[in-house]
C-alpha cells in the first residue's frame, strides 16, 4: 500500500522503520547498514523528512539520532497508515479481539524494529485462549495481510517466569493489562 503512495523505497522503510514503533531511533550510519543503502540516499530521506518535522533528531556525541516526531499533527495518521500498511491493525482487531481472555499481547522481532519482512511474531497472554478460534483467525488475517503469523500463547503465569527474557529484546506492545 505504501509504495502506491510514496515512490521512494527508501522514505518507506524510514517510515516503518519509526513509525511501526515510535520508540525506534537510528542514526545515519546503522540505518545504512540496516537498510543495505548508501548514506546519502538515506541522508537526503531522513533531511526531508526532519524539515517536514515529521522526524526529530538531538546528538548524541558525533551521532545525530532520529526518531518519530509523536507531537507532530499528523503523527498518529501515519502511524495508522504504516499500521495498516503492514497489517498489524488486522492482527489487532482479527486476533486479539476475538480469541479470548488476553491480557497482554505484544509483538517482538523484525516488526519490533520497524522491518517489514513478512512475518509477525506475536506474544498473546491470557487465560482459556481459544486455540481453535486462534488458529481459524490467525489464517484468515494471513490470507487478508499477505504474512505469515507465528503465535506464542502464554499463560500469565508463564509470562512471568519468561518476562525477563522478553525484556532484553524489542517489543510492541498491542494491548497491556486488559481485564475481561
Amino acid at each position: 500500500m505504501l509504495k502506491s503512495l510514496i515512490t521512494s523505497e527508501t522514505k518507506i522503510k524510514l517510515l516503518l522503520k519509526f513509525f511501526l514503533n515510535p520508540k525506534n531511533n537510528g542514526y545515519l550510519r546503522q540505518l545504512s547498514n540496516e537498510f543495505n543503502e548508501s548514506t546519502n540516499g538515506i541522508r537526503v530521506e531522513l533531511n526531508k523528512l526532519e524539515e517536514a518535522k515529521i522526524l526529530v533528531s538531538e546528538f548524541k556525541g558525533r551521532n545525530k539520532i532520529y526518531k518519530a516526531n509523536s507531537s507532530h499533527p499528523l503523527f498518529n495518521e501515519l502511524r495508522n497508515i504504516v499500521l495498516k500498511s503492514t497489517g498489524i491493525d488486522k492482527v489487532i482487531s482479527n486476533i486479539i479481539n476475538k480469541v479470548g481472555d488476553v491480557k497482554t499481547a505484544f509483538i517482538r522481532g523484525d516488526y519490533a524494529v520497524g522491518k517489514d519482512s513478512g512475518l509477525i511474531d506475536l506474544v498473546i497472554v491470557g487465560k482459556d485462549l481459544n486455540n481453535r478460534e486462534i488458529t481459524r483467525v490467525k489464517n484468515k488475517t494471513e490470507k487478508l495481510i499477505n504474512r505469515k503469523i507465528s503465535i506464542l500463547l502464554l499463560t500469565p503465569e508463564e509470562y512471568k517466569n519468561l518476562k525477563s527474557n522478553f525484556d532484553k529484546e524489542p517489543t510492541f506492545v498491542l494491548l497491556e493489562g486488559k481485564k475481561k
